[in-house]
């Protein structure tokens, strides 16, 4: 009598396999790229609430050894990145701004027109930002359309967000250190208007049936879906 070792081999390479992309997909968020989901307007019209974006971790990831910084393509926070860091005030929040001042330059506000000087050179140039928007102006603090001037320490950066009059940043609670940056966002992959819903609406669908809500479901990603945003580089 003989024994098929067949259905073991079979679960044996299913198994296998399944292990090999779980380790896969696990390098390929630490190290590569990682989803993020916008929650706040902060960054609009560059990025929307709803919007689903994958950062480049690779990117900007802080290298430690000389050796690393000589062989990786590793390129410096250029400004006008926009950035996923860590809050500095509250490390397990992630934050999405754009750099607008880098290390060792001296950055002033007046009448909320950014200038730079950078170093070595005589006076400021006012920097020309064709994304930054003032949508509703004195929603922030008064004081925050003035700031500066501010000399930027060596591995310190200033952020801001594109939408100013809705972005609590740099001018309110101050640097972003390198080693706090995660990396730059690149790509929309998904943009859902509905993405977002308030407790609320959340609490009165709570009644209807499992089918109703995934009949309702399956519609709202069709209707609600910004198509004209998915697979939107990020600039």
């Amino acid at each position: 009598m003989t024994i098929s070792l067949k259905p073991r081999r079979f679960l044996f390479e299913y198994t296998q396999a399944g292990l090999v992309a779980i380790i896969f997909a696990l390098f390929v968020r630490t190290f590569l790229f990682q989803p993020f989901t916008i929650p706040s307007p902060s960054m609009e019209d560059t990025l929307l609430v709803g919007d689903y974006i994958l950062v480049n971790k690779f990117a900007l990831t802080p290298l430690a050894s000389p050796l690393e910084r000589a062989f990786l393509p590793i390129a410096p926070v250029r400004r006008g990145d926009v950035i996923v860091f860590r809050y500095p005030h509250d490390e397990r929040q992630d934050y999405v701004k754009r750099a607008i001042g880098l290390p060792g330059e001296t950055l002033k506000i007046v009448d909320r027109v950014v200038y730079i000087q950078k170093p070595g050179q005589e006076g400021y140039v006012p920097l020309i930002e064709p994304l930054a928007l003032h949508k509703d102006p004195g929603s922030v603090p008064p004081e925050l359309d003035n700031f500066g001037p501010l000399v930027i320490p060596d591995g310190q950066y200033f952020v801001m967000g594109d939408n100013r009059d809705n972005s609590l940043d740099s001018r309110e609670w101050g640097l972003v250190p390198r080693d706090h940056i995660i990396g730059r966002g690149f790509l929309v992959y998904w943009s859902f208007e509905g993405g977002l819903r308030d407790g609320a609406q959340a609490a009165g669908r709570r009644t209807d049936s499992g089918m109703h809500r995934l009949i309702t479901s399956a519609g709202a990603f069709f209707t609600e879906t910004r198509w004209e945003r998915t697979f939107r580089f990020i600039r």
